[in-house]
């Protein structure tokens, strides 16, 4: 992958972790092609120079053109959360004094949800408490069921490849590049369906404890079932994406893909790329 004078070593470094290879020309006026994601590689189109002026963060335009996402310097207000959509079921009670050996222990005890009957273990999350990224995901795997920690097997190595690219890590010692890494529930759904609405109510509290115990500056929400549970909205993760929005306790999150989705969709990549830019620049921009 050849270097673009536009871009960051930060953000050349996101879209190596992504897997995408992209080609700039050498000199001014040649054509360019655009960025593809390597396995499986679609078609390769070529686009005219982008004229001088374009925003640091702006990705190549994809075959079917995209707005790029908004420029944090001139986002308008963050919006307030939006009300749940759904009405929550019945969850186990965690008291707020919990302290996260004692959240763990609850999770592990845990039969809220019918989820409980088929597990062979729960999946609390990893990282470090307080961070100051929190990564939430969909629902363990196979693999997660197994060995009892988010995001493991390929996905999770694509997860690992991406927290590299911003500098993060589910086991760094450093505090700036810790983050802690959870799911919206704790138990693998049976043949690694979607968790229903019932089972994403029963795991909420002891979410909404790990939050509170980690307090991050922001949460990255991978996959349409993390963003629903948190942001309160049936709205699809197409519509999600590419802004901040607030979650109840009016911290930022940034809704993005699930590294599963993009290992079936890598042409999807890009726009990944840029919700991870997205997010960056908003970290930078927080106090």
């Amino acid at each position: 992958m050849s270097a673009n004078p536009r871009w960051t070593a930060r953000q050349h470094a996101l879209l190596e972790a992504l897997g995408v290879r992209a080609w700039w020309p050498a000199k001014t006026g040649e054509p360019a092609a655009m960025p593809d994601a390597l396995v499986p590689s679609p078609a390769v189109t070529t686009a005219a120079p982008a004229p001088a002026g374009v925003p640091r963060r702006a990705a190549p335009e994809a075959a079917t053109p995209t707005a790029p996402p908004p420029v944090l310097a001139h986002a308008p207000a963050l919006p307030p959360a939006p009300a749940p959509a759904v009405e929550r079921a019945s969850a186990p009670v965690v008291p707020l004094a919990l302290d996260a050996p004692a959240l763990v222990q609850a999770i592990r005890d845990c039969r809220a949800c019918a989820l409980c009957e088929g597990r062979q273990q729960t999946v609390p999350g990893v990282g470090a408490m307080p961070a100051g990224w929190m990564v939430v995901g969909e629902a363990p795997g196979e693999q997660e069921d197994r060995q009892g920690e988010p995001f493991v097997g390929p996905a999770g190595q694509l997860l690992d490849a991406m927290l590299a690219a911003m500098n993060l890590h589910r086991a760094a010692p450093e505090p700036a590049r810790q983050v802690f890494i959870a799911n919206t529930v704790k138990c693998r759904p049976p043949r690694n369906r979607n968790p229903e609405p019932a089972e994403m109510a029963a795991c909420q509290p002891f979410l909404l404890r790990q939050i509170e115990l980690v307090n991050p500056k922001l949460v990255l929400l991978f996959g349409r079932m993390a963003a629903q549970s948190l942001l309160g909205t049936d709205e699809a993760l197409g519509k999600l994406r590419g802004r901040v929005h607030r979650l109840a306790d009016g911290r930022p999150a940034i809704v993005t893909y699930h590294p599963s989705y993009l290992l079936r969709q890598p042409q999807d990549k890009l726009k990944a790329w840029e919700d991870l830019c997205l997010a960056m620049d908003t970290f930078d921009a927080l106090p």
